[in-house]
C-alpha cells in the first residue's frame, strides 16, 4: 500500500496527516499558522513536517495544499495576501525535493478542496464543475475532465473578485460579510458574534439576522448564476463554515440562483454541499499528486 504526506497551509491553521491509496488517513494533526512570521516559517514548518513523518513508513510523495496563487507546474507561490510576508516566490517543490528526494506537488487550497469533492464528494462523477469555499472572502475553483482549470496565467477561478453591484462578490457575499452587517444592525462588537450566532438567532425568528442572511443568499445567487452562464457547469459544489447550516441555506440558495438562471440552464445544473470539510485540503492535495504526476 502507498502512502502519502499531505500537508494543508491555511492562514490560522496547518493541518496534516498521512494517507493511503484507499483514502485512509493513518494519521492527522494540526498546528499553528503563524502567517505573520513570513513564507520562510511556513516552509521550516512544511520541512519539520516531513522530517517527522517520513519514517513513520514508506512514503511515496509530499502532497500540499496552500493559500495564495500557485504555479502548480513549478510548485511556487505566485501571488499571497500581505498577512504571509515574504511568502511570494516560495519555490516549495524544489526545496522539499532537493532536502528529502521525494516527489512533491503543490497546489491552491482552494482547487485542492474542488479536486477533493470532484473525485470523492459533492461532484463525483462529473466532467465539470464549480467549487465556492465561502468564508473570510470567497474562493473559487473550476474543474474541467478531471483538472483544475488555471487559466493563462494561473488565475482561473478566482472569482471573489468579480464585480458585482458597486462591489465585489466576497466583498458583498462572504460569510465576514455576513457578521459585519448583524453587528452594525445590533450595535454589537464583530468580536461577540459568528456565524452559528447569526443562524441561531435567525431560526428562532430574530428578524435582523434573517434579514441579512436572506441578502447574502440573493447575493451567493446572482453570483453563482453569473458563473455558470460562464463555464456551465454540471454541479456547483458550496463550501466554508455557513455552509454547514445546509438545511437553513440550501433551498433558499437554491431559490436564488434560479432567480437569476433561465430555466434551460437552471434545470439542469445541481447544488450541492462540500462534503469533506476539514480534510478537503488534505485529500485534495493527494487528488492533485497523482494528477501531477501522470502529467510529469
Amino acid at each position: 500500500m502507498k502512502n502519502y504526506i499531505c500537508i494543508d497551509v491555511g492562514g490560522t491553521s496547518i493541518k496534516y496527516g498521512i494517507i493511503n491509496e484507499k483514502l485512509d488517513f493513518l494519521v492527522t494533526n494540526e498546528m499553528d499558522t503563524e502567517a505573520n512570521k513570513g513564507g520562510q516559517n511556513i516552509l521550516n514548518k512544511i520541512m519539520s513536517i516531513v522530517s517527522n513523518y517520513k519514517n513513520e513508513c514508506k512514503i511515496e510523495g509530499i502532497c500540499i495544499s496552500t493559500a495564495g496563487m500557485v504555479d502548480c507546474e513549478k510548485g511556487e507561490v505566485i501571488y499571497a495576501s500581505p498577512l504571509i510576508p515574504n511568502y511570494i516566490g516560495t519555490k516549495i517543490k524544489d526545496v522539499i525535493e532537493e532536502k528529502f528526494n521525494i516527489q512533491c506537488e503543490v497546489e491552491n487550497d482552494v482547487n485542492c478542496a474542488a479536486l477533493a469533492e470532484h473525485f470523492a464528494g459533492g461532484s463525483k462523477g462529473s466532467n465539470i464543475s464549480l467549487c465556492l469555499t465561502i468564508g473570510t472572502g470567497i474562493g473559487g475553483a473550476i474543474i474541467i475532465n478531471n483538472e483544475v482549470y488555471h487559466g493563462a496565467f494561473g488565475s482561473g477561478g478566482e472569482v471573489g473578485y468579480m464585480n458585482m453591484m458597486g462591489s465585489t462578490f466576497q466583498g458583498l457575499g462572504a460569510s465576514s460579510v455576513l457578521v459585519k452587517k448583524v453587528a452594525k444592525m445590533k450595535n454589537i462588537s464583530e468580536k461577540d458574534i459568528n456565524g452559528k450566532y447569526i443562524f441561531d438567532k435567525a431560526k428562532g425568528g430574530d428578524n435582523d439576522c434573517i434579514k441579512a442572511i436572506d441578502e447574502l443568499v440573493e447575493v451567493l445567487g446572482q453570483g453563482i448564476a453569473n458563473i455558470c452562464y460562464i463555464i456551465n457547469p454540471e454541479v456547483v459544489v458550496l463550501g466554508g463554515g455557513i455552509m454547514a447550516q445546509k438545511e437553513y441555506l440550501y433551498d433558499k440558495i437554491r431559490s436564488s440562483m434560479d432567480k437569476h438562471l433561465i430555466p434551460f440552464i437552471g434545470g439542469k445544473t445541481k447544488l450541492e454541499f462540500a462534503v469533506n470539510e476539514n480534510r478537503a485540503g488534505m485529500l485534495g492535495a493527494y487528488f492533485n499528486f497523482i494528477n501531477m504526476q501522470k502529467k510529469r
